[in-house]
């Protein structure tokens, strides 16, 4: 059972083999302790390898043993769904490989293949991935609700075959499914051999009868399948969801509560182990200084929240949260934490400092950019993304306030705290919702986000293209239209100003390659972030429709012969007109 306060559980496990003597089943859980029980949660998995194998247990075994292994080792700012099925990719195409090495390269019915199931509470959710014919169900009343589709092809007559396991092809697809969490909720995982006869009833006899001992529950369930006549492996593992988090699910390094928050800052002040040196920007919402690390002797940014923000809860907690976004990124081209994690007894951010511009200064110092100078930043700017969408994080701020470049020429991504983290936003960390909300300045803002859509990684590529547009001619691609953006048919409204109509001896590829990174309705720009700075640099044939040349210069003879018409034609009216009045 769980140890921590708010998210418990109680877990019951059996298995056993079949007539044939072999255990081809596997399984397993892990009751995360710490800040992993907030980060990850609780997994708990079986798998079930496939009867005409003789080594399909090889495959269980390493499913299941590599899911719950892998699993908590990646990223914190991953989503459940990315995480786990990122991990049975690789388990797949591992056991595939084998195959390929073996009898199994011409007969996979002889090879590594299985059936997979997993069940992972985090926070107040509860996700499921499956693939195979084993199954997971929620246990009620007076019924089983099965939560999970058999994977199973059924033929005339009686044979049937798996249509989808592991091992079986390179790629596998894995379902999944997200529910909300109830305490006191009932799950039963089972492989197939031990569905035989299963039923509501049966689940709360066992449960009564072994006095809500579970382990014994999950026992009485494989005698009574046997006893219904099942010959084949059979495992069950049963859950019960005892305590939820009321709240933020997140173990991090700093609580808010425990912090104070802290004093007014001046130069030559001593702060946490830091010599403040002089304010580098000062706002509503913000204070920012240069100090020195009092150890290293580095120079550092110290951040702290706005008195007028002291009450604020979220912003407050956004201040935990720029940190611990910049301690999981590795880029040159974003903000990077200062030194080591120290203890702490006040609210602030401490980042690397960077000297140089930011590049709303350099826009107005470079009012006519040429294409390569920006093109560079855009590239650098791309690159910082990536790491954010590598991480399945959305920045959200991208605006020429929160960019650097300093004297080197490289450009870094500052101010991370409006970061939209999939990881965090499936368990309410930080107040974020599964849906980001509008978090950094309109009108750098994709239109999705006032148009009630879904924000992705194309939204932070819309906000790159702004910042490319405007680099280039220094005004903004729909002017304010998107702020007053509220549904569909205001979207298609939005009027793009083309880009030549500001500076006409751009190349009009150029102007085709931000208008489709520009557009209103995401799935029509690129694809991402790295798609548009390759248009940039080398644009595809699709970008090259070039205008037709003005009369003037293709045939300059016809030109001139249609303006003698025109004048002649005038000529003429004017003295019919003439004629007329006499």
């Amino acid at each position: 059972m769980g140890e921590d306060a708010a998210l418990r559980i109680t877990l019951g496990q059996h298995s056993r083999a079949g007539r044939h003597g072999v255990n081809q089943d596997f399984h397993g859980a892990v009751l995360a302790q710490g800040h992993l029980l907030g980060s990850k949660g609780i997994a708990v998995a079986l798998a079930d390898g496939i009867g005409s194998s003789a080594i399909s247990q090889v495959a269980s075994a390493a499913a299941v043993r590599s899911f719950l292994d892998d699993y908590y080792c990646t990223s914190e700012a991953w989503s459940v769904r990315r995480s786990a099925q990122r991990v049975l990719a690789a388990t797949n195409s591992w056991l595939h490989a084998q195959n390929q090495r073996g009898h199994a390269r011409f007969d996979k019915d002889r090879g590594y293949v299985c059936t997979f199931s997993a069940l992972i509470l985090k926070g107040r959710e509860v996700h499921l991935l499956h693939v195979g014919d084993s199954r997971i169900y929620r246990v009620h009343d007076h019924a089983l609700e099965q939560l999970t589709e058999d994977h199973r092809v059924h033929l005339p007559g009686a044979d049937s075959y798996l249509g989808r396991a592991l091992g079986v092809n390179p790629g596998v697809e894995i379902d999944y499914q997200c529910l909300s969490a109830e305490p006191g909720a009932i799950y039963l995982l089972a492989t197939d051999g031990a569905c035989v006869g299963l039923d509501a009833a049966a689940v709360h006899a066992s449960l009564a009868d072994a006095s809500h001992d579970f382990d014994a529950a999950a026992k009485s369930l494989a005698d009574r399948a046997q006893e219904r006549g099942s010959m084949d492996d059979i495992t069950v593992q049963l859950l019960r969801l005892d305590g939820l988090p009321a709240g933020d699910p997140q173990q991090l390094h700093l609580q808010r509560a425990a912090l104070a928050l802290p004093p007014p800052l001046a130069p030559r002040m001593q702060f946490e182990g830091y010599t403040i040196v002089r304010t580098l920007h000062a706002s509503a919402r913000s204070h920012v200084h240069l100090a020195v690390d009092d150890k290293s002797g580095a120079q550092v940014v110290i951040k702290t929240p706005s008195v007028d923000m002291s009450e604020d809860a979220d912003h407050l907690d956004r201040f935990l949260l720029e940190e611990w976004v910049a301690r999981r990124l590795n880029s040159a081209h974003v903000l990077r934490p200062a030194g080591t994690e120290r203890a702490r007894q006040h609210l602030y951010v401490a980042m690397e400092y960077v000297q140089g511009q930011s590049l709303a200064q350099w826009m107005t110092d470079h009012p006519r950019p040429d294409v390569d100078s920006v093109r560079r930043i855009a590239a650098q700017l791309a690159a910082g993304l990536g790491a954010f969408h590598g991480k399945e994080m959305l920045h959200q701020d991208l605006r020429p306030e929160n960019v650097m470049i300093d004297p080197t020429g490289t450009v870094k991504i500052i101010d991370l705290a409006s970061a939209h983290v999939a990881g965090l936003a499936e368990g309410g960390a930080f107040g974020m919702s599964a849906a980001p909300a509008i978090a950094g300045s309109l009108q750098y803002t994709a239109p999705e986000y006032f148009a009630g859509g879904v924000a992705s990684e194309r939204s932070d590529l819309f906000s790159l293209a702004v910042l490319t547009y405007q680099m280039l001619c220094g005004q903004l691609p729909y002017g304010l239209q998107v702020t007053q953006v509220r549904n569909a048919a205001d979207l298609r409204r939005l009027r793009y100003v083309p880009l030549r109509h500001l500076r006409p001896e751009l190349p009009d590829w150029l102007d085709a390659v931000l208008h489709k990174a520009l557009q209103p309705q995401p799935e029509r720009r690129q694809e991402a972030v790295s798609e548009f700075v390759h248009d940039l640099c080398t644009p595809g044939p699709q970008f090259h429709r070039t205008r037709p040349a003005p009369l003037a210069e293709h045939n300059p003879l016809l030109f001139w012969q249609m303006c003698t018409l025109v004048l002649a034609l005038a000529v003429l009216t004017l003295l019919g007109r003439m004629v007329l009045v006499g």
